[in-house]
């Protein structure tokens, strides 16, 4: 009984994507690309929210936690995605597949309810804009961010556990560019029906819960909007969450074409490009969305570039001369 709960597999074998040598190439300077504007972009923004006390305001602190949020969720995927493109280094150690698991479904988790609390922001803050700063006190909003990272948190490290408390005797070999519960529960030789029931309760409820709070709080917005009798007023409320109704669509459109298609039109490969454009693509477009159709954002970023010390040409002039 004792070798029974033993684990045989000492390391998985990512195998990614089937493809000739020439395309991982081109795939990882893509991939490089990406992975470096997630970077520049998210890290941009956090910095920029920081430093401009104009953007101290409730949207704003949510908007550079879901920064942080995808900085570390695609830093959570990349590095091994590249170092397997690049060297074909395709191994991973048990535990660090655990880990990666680990942050990977805490980071997916949390930037569901972060959307899901940003779109209450923007239906305070068009419904109720009088006692907006009072409903978004500073207190509401730390407990609003602290309590996606603590579930999301507690829901990794759980699904993580009884992940790794299955026995894997072999094969090794993961169907996937990093370690996901379902291909790994596939190599598992022990039951997996208590992991498969895990999976069906928090994924309904997280994906139902979040969506569910996103699609009330537009519905509200929607009828406030139409209430302003002003187009210039409704024009300006409307701009307020064009860019969160993108990034939502894009994210939980993603979401669910993966996971509620039918099986039948169930495809491995298709599957793992959808994994590259919620892990990869996703991150690197918010910090664009919310920088495109933000004035707010867009001064900021004038102001923060006109404070870069260059040194004016009439110095240069005076320097020669």
């Amino acid at each position: 009984m004792a070798e029974r709960n033993t684990t045989k597999v000492k390391e998985f074998i990512l195998l990614g994507f089937s493809i000739h040598r020439e395309i991982e190439v081109i795939l990882f300077v893509i991939i490089f690309a990406v992975y470096s504007l997630t970077l520049i972009g998210n890290v941009g923004k956090i910095s920029l929210i920081r430093g401009d006390p104009r953007l101290h305001t409730p949207m704003y602190f949510f908007l550079s936690n879901l920064a942080f949020v995808d900085l570390c969720y695609s830093s959570s995927i990349a590095p091994k995605f590249l170092d397997t493109l690049l060297t074909k280094h395709r191994s991973i150690s048990f535990y660090a597949c655990a880990t990666l698991l680990g942050f990977f479904l805490n980071f997916l988790i949390s930037e569901m309810f972060l959307l899901a609390v940003m779109a209450y922001d923007r239906y305070v803050a068009i419904c109720n804009l009088l006692l907006y700063m009072v409903v978004m006190s500073q207190k509401v909003c730390m407990w609003l961010v602290l309590g996606p990272y603590l579930y999301s948190f507690s829901v990794a490290l759980l699904h993580t556990i009884v992940t790794f408390q299955l026995i894997y005797c072999g094969p090794n070999r993961i169907n996937h560019f990093y370690c996901d519960d379902v291909p790994l529960m596939a190599l598992s030789c022990s039951d997996t029906s208590l992991k498969e029931i895990l999976i069906f309760i928090f994924a309904g409820f997280n994906m139902i819960s979040s969506l569910i709070t996103v699609l009330i709080s537009y519905l509200y917005i929607v009828a406030a909007l139409l209430r302003i009798q002003s187009t210039k007023g409704r024009r300006k409320a409307f701009s307020t969450c064009a860019s969160h109704l993108t990034a939502v669509t894009i994210f939980f459109g993603t979401l669910i074409f993966m996971y509620l298609q039918p099986k039948s039109n169930h495809s491995l490969d298709t599957d793992k490009m959808a994994s590259v454009f919620y892990t990869m693509v996703i991150p690197m477009l918010n910090p664009m969305i919310y920088s495109l159709r933000n004035q707010e954002v867009k001064n900021a970023l004038k102001k923060a570039v006109g404070k870069c010390p260059v040194l004016p040409l009439t110095h240069l002039k005076k320097g020669i001369s």
